[in-house]
């Protein structure tokens, strides 16, 4: 076992007590003959270690070394386990698998000894009122639900370097609406103040490429930057280090929300508004921490007197035949009564809603990427059933099958019924779904997939609109005018 200092302190503690050398080794919990090395040195255990200086096994690299080292001189960012591999494939007889740990260590000594210079990253102090940075991160670790279903979304959040002030906002891609949101959040949130600069990376949703391989900012978010009265910045291309403040920010707000979660007993939330609520509730806790910081900052941060500016942006679309419309790259349905109409779509950052003649018409969530489509069945069943050969091969006829149990009701009728005839009665199922509710259609197929029923339309039908119950006859009531007569004389006498 290991002597401390401490335990030899003891010894000789006791041993001037008592000028014995055993009961001071038993006092201090060692064997007698190490007490009296130790008493007879009168040095600690710490003053007595010496470095080793040998090998405890050989260096079984050492016949190959000096052409490693020469590899590793001629490529330096060649990995160790890359250099293992070629070293294992050259000489299968020599080396094996195993050794792959003690060859990345010996790499690992060697750049430290006789590698080449790494980057020095330098500290910055940081000035109030500078700069405001903003990043988009992942949210899904989070593993939040909205009324039980998996919420994929990103935080986009706002740090203000020398305070650690930070806010954050849903959102569902890097876009710049997203960021336009955030911004407006931010500035309204600190009294109309801001900072000199606002900073962001090499996002595409306030830059994009340029044919000298730099980053140029997009138009829209450069003329943003410059409403609210900041100038725009941005880190050289690969260099994340330059935006260290704002992901170590995005980190710690992932721990605090972490740690909240469990104090909150769940990660379920009744809307994303309710959750986002959350969230802003968390970094108002956060910044209450701060407020000297925040105070010294706000004290030096310019007001600017702007107004909110609208998170959406407009666009004028015509219906087409299809009864669709194509909203940044992916088609949506609607109405079959508006086709040919123009219609003024305002694109949120979320969702779409959809205006004509200065009345709101409907609102839909706006889907992510490119050729994507959002079809309605109750926009189209009206004209599919009185065509349903269109059915069999309809580009959107996935988007007609609204959940699970009406494919199954579908593949059911076909593996009962001739394909013209399975189309058609399942048509005019997913019409009486329209027309009634889906949600008791669909009870209505369960029912009768569970008995082993074919759920033909006339079955659907009988269990989602019951026959009228009989109501009882009920003779005519007859009023006897003398009973009022009768009153009438009371009160007269």
């Amino acid at each position: 076992m290991t002597v401390t200092d401490a335990q030899v302190r003891k010894l000789m503690e006791e041993k001037s007590k008592r000028g014995k050398t055993g009961l001071a080794a038993l006092k201090a919990g060692m064997d007698r003959d190490t007490a009296a090395k130790y008493l007879e040195s009168e040095k600690f255990p710490s003053e007595m270690t010496q470095e080793r200086s040998w090998r405890t096994r050989g260096d079984v690299f050492e016949d190959d070394w000096e052409a490693i080292a020469e590899r590793l001189k001629d490529a330096p960012e060649l990995e160790a386990k890359a250099l293992f591999e070629a070293l294992l494939s050259e000489k299968p007889e020599r080396y094996e698998p195993g050794q792959v740990r003690t060859f990345q260590r010996r790499v690992k000594q060697w750049r430290a000894k006789d590698g080449p210079d790494k980057e020095v990253f330098f500290a910055q102090e940081h000035r109030p009122g500078e700069a405001m940075q903003t990043d988009f991160t992942s949210g899904n670790e989070l593993q939040i639900t909205i009324r039980g279903e998996p919420f994929e979304h990103m935080l986009c959040q706002t740090a203000l370097p020398y305070s650690n002030w930070q806010w954050a906002t849903k959102c569902r891609s890097e876009s710049y609406l997203a960021l336009k949101r955030q911004m407006q959040q931010v500035v309204f949130r600190l009294g109309g103040r801001v900072t000199s600069y606002h900073q962001t990376d090499n996002t595409t949703a306030a830059t994009h490429d340029v044919p000298s391989g730099k980053r140029k900012f997009n138009e829209d978010y450069e003329k943003l930057v410059k409403y609210f009265r900041m100038e725009p910045r941005t880190i050289a291309v690969g260099k994340k280090e330059q935006n260290g403040d704002i992901e170590a920010a995005n980190g710690a707000l992932k721990r605090r929300l972490k740690q909240h979660l469990l104090l909150r007993g769940s990660r379920d939330f009744e809307s994303e508004e309710a959750y986002e609520q959350w969230v802003q509730g968390v970094c108002e806790q956060a910044n209450q921490l701060r407020t000297k910081k925040v105070a010294e900052e706000l004290a030096v941060m310019r007001l600017v007197k702007v107004s909110r500016l609208l998170e959406y942006t407009e666009e004028k679309k015509t219906v087409s035949g299809w009864s669709t419309i194509r909203v940044k790259h992916n088609s949506y349905s609607l109405p079959s009564r508006m086709i040919g109409e123009e219609v003024n779509v305002r694109v949120y950052e979320s969702r779409l809603e959809v205006w004509y003649g200065g009345d709101h018409q409907l609102t839909m969530e706006r889907l992510l990427g490119r050729n994507k489509h959002r079809i309605d069945y109750r926009h189209i069943i009206w004209s599919l059933v009185q065509k349903p050969g269109a059915f069999e091969r309809y580009k959107y006829r996935e988007a007609l099958f609204p959940t699970l149990t009406f494919r199954r009701c579908y593949d059911a009728l076909v593996a009962a019924l001739s394909g013209w005839d399975a189309d058609v009665d399942y048509l005019r199922i997913l019409h009486l779904a329209a027309s009634t509710m889906e949600a008791e259609v669909e009870a209505a197929v369960e029912l009768l997939l569970e008995q082993g029923a074919v759920p033909l339309f006339d079955r659907v039908k009988a269990l989602v609109s019951p026959s009228a119950p009989d109501v009882p006859e009920m003779p005519a009531y007859r009023v006897d005018l003398g009973d009022y007569d009768s009153l009438l004389e009371e009160v007269e006498a």
